[in-house]
Order: structure tokens, then C-alpha cells, then sequence
């Protein structure tokens, strides 16, 4: 099996920043996609930034304020998220999707990191 960590989440005054960090272990995969979602209370899990193909792409809401990095050799991805708002609030999910060495497509979701923006 595959398995993601996830660090770093925490609570941060609003304009501060905060470093997420993914790690995969487990059976050797090819990664087709690494990225990082969030879900705030009472709302719908969304794309927060993700990695395919080597391009980087982001929800409008975190534009030039977060900034995502992976390293497919070491199967990490990081989050560097800057100027932080209220709304950014939630909690964050690392997600990756692959294929197995037989071929066989993943999806696989880490426990989630709670980050706090508040005064």
C-alpha cells in the first residue's frame, strides 16, 4: 500500500505564513499528480494547488500567495503558503494519483493537517 504524512499545520496570525509538507511511503508507484486540497468547516473539499506534468496549477483564492513544490524522486510536495487570510482556514489534505508497478491506477489521501489563521 501507499501511505501519505502530512506536516506542519498549525495556527498563524493573518499575513503570517505557513509551510505544508507531504511525504509518500509504502509501494513503489509512479505519481501522475501530487497536490494539496482543503475543506473548511461545513463546506465542500477543494483544489488548493496541484502538480501534473511538471506544471504547477492553483485555485484563483491562492494566487500569488501560495506556491507549491514536489520532488517525484523523494515523493514529496510541499505547500508554502504566504499572506495568509481567515478564509484560508481549514483543513489541508495531501493527494496523490498513480499507478503501481502492475499498472494499476491510485488515489491515495493523507489524514489531513489542521491550519488556524486568527487573531
Amino acid at each position: 500500500q501507499v501511505q501519505l504524512a502530512e506536516s506542519g499545520g498549525g495556527l498563524v496570525q493573518p499575513g503570517g505564513s505557513l509551510r505544508l509538507s507531504c511525504v509518500a511511503s509504502g509501494s513503489t508507484f509512479r505519481i501522475n499528480r501530487m497536490g494539496w486540497y482543503r475543506q473548511a468547516r461545513g463546506s465542500q473539499r477543494e483544489l488548493v494547488a496541484v502538480i501534473t506534468g511538471g506544471n504547477a496549477n492553483y485555485a484563483d483564492s491562492v494566487k500569488g500567495r501560495f506556491t507549491i513544490s514536489g520532488d517525484n524522486a523523494k515523493k514529496t510536495v510541499d505547500l508554502q503558503m504566504n499572506s495568509l487570510k481567515p478564509e484560508d482556514t481549514a483543513v489541508y489534505y495531501c493527494n496523490t494519483v498513480g499507478a503501481l508497478m502492475s499498472g494499476r491506477s491510485l488515489e491515495v489521501w493523507g489524514q489531513g493537517t489542521l491550519v488556524t489563521v486568527s487573531s
